[in-house]
């Protein structure tokens, strides 16, 4: 089974970890997509502390220490619905506090006419390890 799971990753710590390992075991592959400085200050309205590319290397090394099968690859800039059509996951897995219009989620999956459960997972200590929290004051 093939999960997909989003995120910016930016100053990785061990909340990113759980949401890796929670992601990784509801299938036996897990595509990555980390978000493109772009499109996080689109989103967030400020850029991310760490390059995209830093961050994409940052979660590949993860997959790799937590020995999941799976890849991390950049987003899409101006479909970012588009690698959900190319991976046609069977699951796709959201962070706790990851906001995604799920309604168009939903309507995206059954227009393109494939099985695809929507799962949130669990917190990891959101208290301590938030990235919000992470992000060095400048």
């Amino acid at each position: 089974m093939r999960v997909l799971a989003f995120g910016t990753f930016d100053n990785f710590h061990p909340g990113h970890l759980s949401y890796l390992t929670q992601a990784g075991a509801c299938g036996d592959e897990l595509v990555v997509i980390v978000a493109r400085d772009s499109n996080v200050l689109k989103i967030k309205k400020h850029l991310p502390q760490e390059g995209q590319d830093i961050r994409r290397q940052k979660v590949e090394e993860a997959l790799k220490s937590l020995n999941l099968r799976g890849k991390a690859i950049l987003g899409e800039e101006h479909d970012r619905w588009n690698l959900v059509r190319k991976f046609r996951p069977d699951v796709i897995c959201l962070g706790y506090d990851q906001h995604v219009d799920l309604k168009a989620l939903q309507e995206l999956i059954d227009s393109e006419r494939f099985f695809c459960e929507i799962k949130r997972l669990e917190a990891y200590h959101p208290e301590k390890y938030k990235s919000s929290f992470c992000r060095i004051k400048s």
